[in-house]
């Protein structure tokens, strides 16, 4: 699978009605404003995107939620895009249209979708080419959008920046989440002891269902030193770290001599001790997808999919919501004790 990335310019979705057979109009969250989650408004009357030469425009059927949109929802975000607009990067759906340049698709095709130009909370949405990928008939809609960031982002952070290697043992801080998840079974997949946290006896449950060898409860204290017990005091090789404004420590008092620490996420600072970076010799790596190159990328979305059709890599729904139920999507990705998988919401 060849993806020209560079193509992938970002643009503004055209309303142009142009040729277009079926409904012109669809239902679609808009947001007129930053703010809180109330600001997540459902419109029936919003016009169909059409996609541009090197677009496909695309019947979504489920729209994956990640933490990011909420920070653009509330204007807090580096990159905002200009109001109104429909959030939305990763969805799942049938390619209703093609634009002329377009090689890969063909209408009827199902489709996974990960950074759309017109937002994915709605029932059509415009993609670049190199941005839609084709989804497996083992896989449903819903399970088509919990890939895009999660499974990229966990493949970034564990094979091109940390280069995992069978044999070593990792330590998924926040294993119950859809990156977590995506985190166990791309480590299973390669050979890894894996060591996974969750917050809640749903989410210890879950993790050990998918493969994790050996879990921990992060709210109950003195679960490092278990951890520690358990590695037989040589700390765990690579820990990936999903909230280290709350978790950077730890992981330094538990990762490995010569280890690595690959941060996904954070809400916030916090003060660490260089002297633990120092006695350990560690490594500490952020990641952010969007800085892959093209030849990342392309290795990430060959990688993913590949999984998918293999089945070693099985997306888990935590939970589903309809578009008017967007703003408690929100609300309960911010704010959930413990994830059990990935949040969805059914256009």
């Amino acid at each position: 699978m060849i993806i020209n990335v560079s193509n992938c310019k970002p643009r503004s979705p055209s309303m142009s009605l142009s040729n277009r057979i079926g409904p012109l109009t669809m239902r679609a969250i808009r947001v007129a404003t930053f703010g809180g989650p109330e600001v997540l408004q459902v419109k029936t009357d919003v016009t169909i995107p059409q996609p541009a030469d090197n677009e496909v425009l695309v019947n979504i059927k489920a729209a994956g939620v990640n933490p990011v949109e909420t920070y653009i929802r509330a204007g807090v975000y580096k990159r905002l895009p200009p109001l109104p607009f429909t959030p939305g990067s990763d969805g799942a759906g049938v390619v209703d249209k093609v634009g002329s340049k377009v090689k890969r698709f063909k209408p009827g095709d199902r489709v996974f979708l990960c950074q759309t130009v017109s937002g994915s909370y709605a029932e059509y949405g415009t993609v670049n080419e190199c941005y839609t990928h084709p989804l497996t008939a083992a896989l449903d809609f819903k399970q088509g959008a919990a890939l895009g960031v999660p499974y990229f982002t966990a493949y970034r952070a564990l094979c091109i920046k940390a280069k995992i290697q069978s044999g070593q043992s990792l330590l998924i801080h926040g294993a119950s989440g859809s990156v977590g998840i995506a985190c166990i079974q791309l480590a299973r997949s390669r050979g890894l002891t894996v060591y996974g946290t969750a917050g809640s006896q749903d989410g210890l449950d879950l993790i050990k269902k998918l493969g994790v060898h050996h879990a921990f409860n992060h709210r109950e204290e003195g679960y490092e030193k278990r951890i520690m017990e358990t590695s037989k005091d040589k700390g765990v090789d690579c820990i990936v770290e999903m909230l280290s404004n709350v978790n950077l420590q730890k992981d330094l008092d538990m990762v490995s001599v010569n280890g690595t620490i690959v941060v996904i996420g954070s809400r916030g600072n916090v003060e660490i001790s260089p002297r633990s970076i120092m006695a350990k010799e560690a490594n500490i790596l952020g990641v952010m997808l969007w800085n892959s190159s093209e030849e990342e990328m392309q290795e990430t979305v060959r990688e993913v999919v590949k999984g998918t059709e293999s089945g070693e890599l099985v997306p888990v729904i935590g939970k589903e919501y309809t578009l008017e139920e967007a703003s408690q999507a929100h609300f309960d990705i911010v704010n959930t004790k413990s994830s059990t998988g990935r949040l969805v919401l059914i256009p």
